[in-house]
């Protein structure tokens, strides 16, 4: 007879809750799935399907102002922005379908909508329902983090939560943060027709990228009207003016706004729901410690995606999905460390920018030399007819050696193009092979191809050229 009613009960339906509960769903272990919202949790809801549904409407606004550069005239757009929004609430319906109750039931997985409560080891109490389970996975994702400014409460923040809400442009939007989230809702605002003032104290945006990427970043977003205050600490905010104080390096900073964005960071949602309980140790910044098979300090407990760290992905949620589901269920078989030898990511600007494995600060930082073999995107005939010419592809190897230690790719569709080096790098492929692959003309993967011969060139076997050289000198 069963000791527990299930193998596995997974708290949190966002990317990592829905992989994991599937994967055992698909070995036929016994797994309740439990939301306390919405199906298909943050990315699904508030933040990738809704940002990027943003940004695409953003983008035909942007292309509609330079259409001059095509041979066609340019016009303002009338941005109806209750109809964006629309598009926006939309799309989401339509990809509900593949995270609903109704999907996931049918795939085997007991789906319990309410707030979940660990009571013990091997209990979840939701509403009147106890649930016992050998093994519990901890999937509740992180929320955006709201900075102490002072008087920031009181003029009700945006986040990208909360905005999805809005009915009306912001006239005047102030956004908090230079990293990925700040930077892409920052251009999109601005595209649609928002003044748009972004703050932050770091000195450069996107500063987990490369210096050139950052420079480039302020050099579209100063040339598309975005005011940039870098370098800049938000000290205090003046609720009745609307009005953001700051200091920075050239004296007080001030900025007047309608609407403030705060995209400062997520945190983890790991508390309130009984961790405690069962010894759960968290990390300082709030995320359950676990060890490299997922595992916590409970050991029937594992986490998985935002609340586990230490990438905020939603590919990275759904990677770290199988192992601990796999981990949960047959870890008393077979343990699976988990593999974050090749973690990319992709910020959706314009131009994008995406990245796998080291960049040149990373190198520099942890005293690995490199040899970096760079490939404008300026020289691809497909960026030439589609007239977006600004950007590169980025290659780091070991000095003399054929073996990808990190992609840098700023570009038009950027996102698309990294899958090719992730690939290369998952699987040990070096640049000539990639270079000997064919690849159709002309296309913006051929980029990839051309940093290969780049490298190639710079690395080719001199000695053997010039007996080459000798010998075909004879033969004439």
């Amino acid at each position: 007879m069963s000791k527990y009613e299930n193998n596995l009960v997974v708290i949190g339906a966002g990317s990592a809750g829905l992989v994991a509960s599937l994967i055992a769903a698909t070995v036929n272990a016994r797994v309740t799935l439990v939301e306390r919202a919405a199906m298909g949790g943050d990315c699904l809801n508030t933040g990738c399907v809704p940002s990027k549904t943003l940004i695409a409407s953003a983008k035909v606004a942007h292309q509609m102002r330079n259409a001059d550069r095509y041979g066609i005239a340019a016009v303002e757009p009338q941005v109806d922005f209750a109809a964006v929004m629309r598009r926006v609430h939309e799309a989401i319906a339509t990809i509900a379908p593949h995270d609903s109750i109704e999907r996931y039931t049918g795939l085997g997985v007991n789906c319990v909508q309410g707030e979940a409560q660990i009571v013990d080891a091997n209990h979840v109490q939701v509403a009147d329902q106890t649930l016992s389970t050998r093994s519990i996975i901890v999937a509740t994702g992180a929320s955006p983090f709201i900075p102490p400014i002072p008087g920031l409460a009181e003029v009700g923040p945006l986040t990208s939560d909360n905005l999805w809400q809005l009915t009306d442009l912001p006239r005047r939007l102030c956004v908090l943060g230079g990293g990925p989230i700040g930077c892409e809702l920052a251009q999109a605002f601005a595209r649609l027709g928002a003044t748009v003032t972004l703050v932050d104290m770091e000195d450069r945006l996107l500063p987990r990228e490369d210096q050139d990427v950052s420079e480039l970043m302020v050099e579209r977003f100063t040339a598309e009207g975005i005011e940039l205050r870098l370098g800049c600490r938000a000290e205090r905010i003046d609720a009745t003016t609307r009005t953001l104080h700051g200091t920075s390096a050239q004296g007080p900073v001030e900025v007047a706004f309608d609407h403030i964005l705060a995209a400062v960071g997520r945190r983890a949602h790991s508390t309130g729901f009984g961790l405690d309980a069962v010894g759960v140790e968290l990390n300082r910044d709030g995320t359950i410690k676990v060890d490299e098979y997922l595992r916590s300090s409970c050991q029937n407990l594992f986490a998985c995606g935002d609340v586990a760290g230490p990438y905020q992905f939603t590919h990275m949620a759904s990677h770290q999905a199988w192992y601990a589901a796999v981990n949960a269920l047959f870890g008393r078989f077979r343990k699976f460390k988990v593999n974050y030898s090749v973690v990319p990511w992709a910020t959706y600007v314009d131009p994008e920018v995406a990245r796998v494995g080291l960049s040149e600060t990373d190198a520099r930082s942890q005293g690995i030399e490199v040899e970096v073999t760079r490939f404008p995107l300026a020289g691809l005939d497909r960026a030439v007819t589609d007239g977006h010419r600004h950007g590169w592809v980025k290659v780091l190897t070991p000095k003399g050696r054929d073996r990808i230690l990190g992609v840098t790719i700023v570009g038009e569709h950027a996102g698309e193009l990294i899958g090719e080096m992730i690939l290369a790098m998952t699987h040990g492929i070096g640049l000539k092979k990639l270079m000997g692959t064919i690849h159709v003309y002309p296309t913006r993967s051929e980029a990839n191809k051309f940093a290969a011969s780049t490298w190639r060139r710079a690395n080719a076997p001199t000695g053997l050229l010039k007996a080459a050289g000798v010998v075909h000198g004879w033969l004439r």
